[in-house]
């Protein structure tokens, strides 16, 4: 009878992989009740945050409102589910950590030089500061948005670029992969976070205006318990400026080793134009935002545009487009 042969380092780091997927997905069935919940909660509560302040009110008194996260009375809300799901993120992220730590001793470098590793980074970077900020902000109402992402891309990275472990490319043979793709992976993260906040201004905002149109059914009951759109766009603004300066470095770098590997800095090759062309977008929302007064929907929408491109980018880009930066991993 024939002895099964061992696993090897990647075998396990696949199997970290796919119980990462499967506690991911167990993390988003939970912020989804969280969400559902919430509905609840709110309507549950009084509807006076549907207000803004309106100023002196009859007989000389202010009216004042309560923030949309604030309950009318008692103690503030337990949101368990939220909790349960953010425990079951945490428990993913180390399996998810091993996963990515087991394939680099496996190639015997770091994992980020092909579409797969690069998904399995730039993934765990994604889940890593989105439970960083959790320290600061209690956004774990964006779980249901940050795991159902990871999902979609950890999911099918694993399904379609997967390639076993080869060597470096000669002109991946440096330290500047170490740098660059790991700098561009965490702007990529703080993007991601930065969109999905914009997700839900945009939902946000239309709910706003529904009920100060005294639209019956305003939107979906959950958002009553969320930030307001303006909050919510200025958390986004923050993390998009934070993205923006990791993203500024990916190009210097790029550049430097560009010069390394061929001779020069710049080339116009196509990943080369669209690692430009991001950066071109959010130097735009942000120089916009800060100067032209673009708030808002426009404001949300130039954020969801950039991280689009970024999508387009990575896959797209590497898929299709040939050129010096074709190191995609997939025959």
């Amino acid at each position: 009878m024939a002895v099964p042969a061992s696993l090897t380092l990647d075998d396990v780091s696949i199997l970290f992989v796919w119980t990462a997927i499967a506690i991911y997905a167990l993390a988003f069935v939970a912020y989804t009740l969280d969400l559902s919940k919430r509905s609840v909660l709110a309507v549950a509560a009084r509807d006076v945050e549907e207000r803004e302040l309106v100023g002196v009110g009859a007989g000389g008194r202010n009216v004042v409102v309560l923030s949309a996260s604030e309950p009318v009375e008692g103690p503030p809300p337990r949101y368990v589910w939220a909790r349960i799901g953010t425990s079951l993120t945490v428990l993913a992220l180390l399996f998810h950590v091993g996963a990515d730590v087991l394939r680099g001793i496996a190639a015997g470098r770091v994992p980020w030089s092909n579409m797969y590793e690069f998904s399995l980074t730039g993934t765990m970077l994604i889940v890593a500061v989105f439970l960083g900020v959790l320290f600061r902000y209690d956004l774990r109402f964006l779980g249901v948005f940050v795991t159902g992402l990871v999902l979609l891309l950890l999911g099918g990275a694993t399904l379609a670029f997967y390639v076993d472990v080869v060597p470096l490319m000669d002109p991946l043979k440096s330290v500047w992969l170490v740098v660059h793709v790991f700098v561009a992976s965490l702007g990529t993260a703080f993007f991601a976070l930065a969109f999905a906040l914009s997700v839900l201004q945009l939902m946000q905002s239309r709910r706003e205006h529904r009920v100060a149109a005294a639209v019956a059914n305003p939107g979906p009951r959950f958002l009553r318990t969320l930030p307001t759109a303006d909050a919510l766009e200025s958390l986004a603004y923050r993390f998009a400026i934070i993205g923006f300066i990791f993203w500024t470095f990916t190009l210097i770098a790029g550049s430097i080793w560009a010069n390394d590997a061929w001779g020069r800095y710049w080339g116009f090759d196509t990943k080369e134009v669209w690692t430009f062309v991001i950066w071109v977008l959010y130097a735009g929302y942000i120089h916009a935002r800060a100067t032209r007064g673009w708030r808002g929907t426009r404001s949300a929408w130039l954020a969801i545009i950039g991280f689009s491109a970024v999508m387009f980018n990575f896959t797209i880009v590497n898929m299709f487009f040939k050129g010096l930066h074709a190191y995609s991993g997939l025959s």
